[in-house]
């Protein structure tokens, strides 16, 4: 009886041996067919802004002898931070892969607009141990607001010039935007926004989008020469965006041609010259610099202008130039014009000039004496044969 049960005792032992090695095979079976599933995308490190949208392409990898059939999930996400896991058009949680097969899956993460930059790793793992590190960088700290900026707020013209300032318009936030631009620049101001090259009031743009904004500003042409602030703003129902252009204004160029008691009109014999007083007059807010005094004449005819330059001619200033016209030897008796010019590069002011060419003093004599002489003659034969 003894005999009986010891040997049902090793009979006994021998299966538990048996049992417990075939159990640490198939565990080991399990092991290698873990260690053969691969997770696979050739982009594991992504530099983004806040607000973007990552799409990752993954590959479920089975290197085994046998059917794959696993969980698959992304955990280590930040907070706030939204995937979705998609295989064949349908959201996934688990897979399927066929020996010496694989099966390919989208990925989708979506960086909230509210975060801190830096870099940002998660995981994305299949079955117990197949895992795929991805990294994110965020390229800058993030919000949730509209920005309005500009890189050169600060331009500097004359008033007639027209200030061109680049700037750009950001939807950072989650909704599409319709932004209406508004100016408040100074009375008399002009300022025009353009997008795309186009005159515009509003701009509509996409979570997460730019436009470029060029912002024309126009001062009146009274403008005193100082600084000028233009504030400029962006504004929704829900959100707004606000900055300061500055445009220094220099002067405006204005200038006059004219003559002391602003007659413009003299009278000159054929060949003979005239002198005439022209006052130049700085009536803007800037300096005006090399001044040229030019003329158009007719033909034959001469003006020389003395000085033929003005240097510099401070604004609320006058100076005096002579013109000296002189005319053909062969002019007509009659009227003709002269047109005369104060040009710089900025400005340019001129007038027509009315001269009046008379017959000369001694052809007028000659015409009397003719004249005379014909009267006498006429008396004298009216004399010599009147009485016969």
């Amino acid at each position: 009886m003894e005999d009986f049960f010891m040997s049902v005792q090793k009979r006994f032992a021998g299966f538990k041996i048996f049992i417990l090695l075939g159990m640490l095979a198939l565990s080991a079976m399990r092991v290698c067919a873990s260690g053969q599933i691969i997770l696979y995308t050739p982009y594991t490190k992504i530099s983004v802004s806040p607000g973007e949208a990552i799409e990752y392409s993954i590959d479920v990898i089975n290197k085994s002898d046998h059917v794959f059939n696993g969980d698959i999930r992304v955990v280590g996400l930040p907070r706030a931070w939204t995937y979705t896991l998609k295989g064949g058009g349908y959201a996934v949680s688990s897979v399927a892969v066929l020996p010496d097969d694989k099966k390919t899956l989208s990925l989708r993460v979506e960086v909230p607009f509210q975060v801190n930059k830096g870099a940002y790793t998660f995981r994305v793992i299949a079955g117990d141990s197949a895992s795929l590190a991805l990294t994110v960088h965020v390229t800058e700290m993030g919000s949730s607001e509209t920005e309005f900026t500009t890189d050169q707020p600060n331009m500097q013209g004359n008033a007639s010039a027209t200030f061109t300032y680049r700037a750009t318009l950001k939807n950072r936030t989650a909704e599409k935007q319709l932004y209406a631009l508004i100016a408040n620049a100074p009375r008399g101001w002009t300022v025009t926004f353009k997008a795309d090259y186009n005159p515009v009031t509003s701009v509509e743009l996409e979570p997460n989008t730019t436009k470029e904004i060029t912002i024309e500003v126009k001062p009146p042409k009274e403008v005193k020469a100082g600084t000028y602030k233009i504030p400029i703003r962006a504004v929704t129902g829900s959100t707004s965006a606000s900055m300061e252009l500055e445009a220094v204004v220099t002067g405006n160029y204005e200038m006059s041609l004219t003559t002391p008691t602003g007659l413009l009109s003299t009278k000159i014999t054929a060949g003979g010259k005239q002198k005439i007083r022209l006052v130049v007059r700085n009536t803007g807010s800037a300096d005006l610099t090399d001044i040229e005094m030019k003329s158009t004449a007719p033909s034959k005819w001469q003006v020389i202008f003395e000085p033929e330059k003005i240097d510099k001619l401070a604004p609320g200033k006058e100076t005096t130039v002579y013109a000296t016209i002189e005319a053909d030897k062969k002019a007509i008796p009659g009227d003709y014009v002269i047109n005369m010019e104060a040009r710089t590069p900025e400005i340019t002011s001129q007038i027509s000039f009315r001269v009046m060419v008379k017959t000369p003093m001694i052809l007028g004599w000659v015409g009397v004496l003719v004249i005379l002489a014909a009267v006498g003659g006429v008396v004298y034969l009216f004399r010599k044969f009147g009485r016969r």
